[in-house]
């Protein structure tokens, strides 16, 4: 008896499971057949709720003019101090031998630049002045100078400006040719400040292709030379190109001046600055030429190291090639930053 209604039971239970599956195949066929509705046409059917468009209204609103406080700078300054410190000192008894020494140099460059549409004007200052005192001598100058240049210029072309330029220079302090007899020191006076002083003015066409190098031709330079302190005659011989007795001499000349300044490496700036003054009254032999060369590395924010050096040949001053050169360790500041 129970084995028949144990039967039942699993043959309605096995034919439930068997219904159960083949509805859920049916299923997933009807699911799994794709559709094309590509020849279906399906219109959208409007909205049954109605609906409105608002009205656009525009008013013209008054707005204030809006005013900008902007200001053109036509002006660029750059302003270097730099100052140099050397010294040695030794014991009384240092067998290796050498001198106590101090020596103490400074530096101030000036450059002010305005540019507007096709005129320009330059000027410069730079002032230079150092010393050095050693243990039982005189103190000497090692570099005294004053330059102040000013240039204003119209451009005419892309390279080419038409110039008029006019520059002082000097030195501050009285310069000494010194002497040794029988192991004293002696100092004669050879030049002060205006004694020499040039004041050069110059006129003509400059050639500036770039921001690093400009030359002038000056076709109509006229430069006067100053010896104010006719104490430095000790004989009847010219100085500076100044008659004995006499301040002042005037020259007309040709002269050309070309400037160079870029960073050719960096931190590394290469200045020059060659001048030729040719005056139109003498002969050939007595055309001036100056070199003005200075290599500066800069070592950090503040120091930097520098070589300097000058060529001047002058025959009012000297038949010879005069040069110096000066190596400098110190700290430079620059403004603006």
């Amino acid at each position: 008896m129970f084995f028949f209604v144990g039967m039942k039971i699993f043959y309605a239970s096995f034919l439930l499971v068997f219904i159960a599956s083949i509805n859920t195949l049916s299923a997933q066929e009807v699911d799994t057949i794709p559709i094309d509705t590509k020849g279906l046409e399906i219109k959208l059917k409007r909205s049954p709720l109605p609906s409105r468009t608002g009205v656009l209204i525009f008013k013209p609103v008054a707005l204030s003019p809006i005013v900008v406080d902007a200001k053109v700078n036509y002006w660029k300054t750059k302003t270097a101090i730099g100052i140099n410190v050397n010294q040695a000192t030794f014991s009384n008894n240092w067998k290796g031998g050498g001198v106590n020494s101090l020596a103490v140099g400074g530096l101030v460059n000036y450059k002010a630049e305005y540019s507007k549409e096709n005129y320009s004007y330059v000027s410069e200052v730079i002032l230079e002045y150092g010393k050095i005192k050693n243990k039982d001598q005189l103190q000497k100058k090692t570099r005294d100078r004053i330059f102040w240049d000013n240039k204003a210029a119209i451009q005419m072309s892309k390279n080419w400006y038409f110039f008029a330029s006019v520059n002082f220079e000097s030195q501050f302090d009285k310069g000494y040719k010194y002497t040794t007899t029988a192991g004293v020191e002696k100092a004669d006076l050879i030049s002060r400040f205006m004694a020499p002083g040039y004041l050069t003015e110059s006129m003509g066409f400059e050639y500036k292709p770039n921001k690093y190098f400009s030359t002038r031709i000056g076709t109509g330079t006229a430069r006067q030379t100053f010896v104010l302190d006719k104490s430095i005659f000790i004989d009847k011989n010219p100085k500076f190109g100044v008659d004995s007795g006499k301040t002042f001499r005037n020259e007309l000349a040709f002269q050309i001046v070309s400037n160079f300044e870029k960073e050719i490496f960096t931190n590394t700036t290469l200045k020059a600055r060659y001048q030729m003054f040719i005056p139109y009254d003498r002969p050939l032999i007595h055309i001036d030429h100056r070199l003005d060369v200075t290599l500066t590395s800069k070592l950090n924010r503040l120091m930097n190291v520098s070589l300097s050096g000058i060529g001047l040949m002058d025959k009012d001053t000297d038949p010879s090639i005069q040069g110096s050169q000066t190596l400098a360790l110190g700290v430079m500041f620059v403004f603006p930053r």
